[in-house]
């Protein structure tokens, strides 16, 4: 089974995106929470790490924490999927580990 690694803290203020990235596995998720979905909208500096990560890990955003930062879902870089709460749930119970990136 794989890992899922949680990050919560937006990249422009903190590394742990970046780390994250770099210690995810092939088969791993990667899942955006709280102030690190600024990260997964289009035009911003980590986008193509988004877009390039994608190819060997899964990546996810939380959509309530889109909405509740008055972000639009339309805006999301490609590769990047849109989860809810239930979602959440489905992608820790089916990992064998979860990795939390505070």
């Amino acid at each position: 089974m794989s890992t899922l690694h949680t990050v919560n803290k937006s990249p422009f203020e903190r590394s742990n995106l970046q780390a994250c990235l770099g210690h995810a596995q092939n088969g791993d998720s990667v899942l955006l929470i709280e102030d690190a979905v600024f990260a997964a909208i289009a035009g911003n500096t980590f986008a193509p790490k988004l877009a390039d990560a994608a190819q060997d890990i899964k990546l996810f955003v939380l959509g309530p924490d889109l909405k509740a930062r008055g972000m639009d879902p339309a805006k999301v870089v490609d590769g990047v999927n849109i989860i809810d709460y239930e979602g959440f749930v489905d992608l820790a119970a089916a990992s064998s580990t979860i990795h939390s990136w505070l």
